[in-house]
């Protein structure tokens, strides 16, 4: 992944309401949610989310699939996994620092 890339993706979950609609299309899984579903549980005017969910696309953030007339979202947990990579590559000088990823008790948004 690229620099150029990352501050892409950075810049588009630096939005309160991309970050939130990408946090909870993570924790819906690979099975992810159609937009309606999105808008409803956070409360979203349609072309707002609208809006949002075709920035996050764009950046390849989420995966959009046409299932009828709907759109079903899920997180690209591909793109996720390369930040994730890209942020905390030679993190320390090479030495494990960051630590252990734990469970948390889940909550709601």
């Amino acid at each position: 992944m690229e620099t150029l890339e990352t501050a892409e993706l950075l810049a588009a979950l630096g939005h309160e309401s991309r970050l939130t609609i990408f946090r909870l299309l993570v924790e819906a899984g690979p099975e992810g949610m159609n937009a309606s579903a999105i808008g409803e549980k956070l409360g979203t005017a349609p072309a707002t989310l609208s809006f949002h969910l075709a920035h996050l696309s764009r950046v390849g953030l989420i995966q959009g699939q046409r299932e009828s007339r709907f759109i079903h979202y899920s997180a690209n947990f591909s793109t996720m996994d390369k930040l994730i990579a890209f942020l905390t590559s030679n993190c320390c000088e090479g030495e494990q620092c960051l630590p252990s990823l734990t469970k948390k008790k889940r909550k709601t948004l």
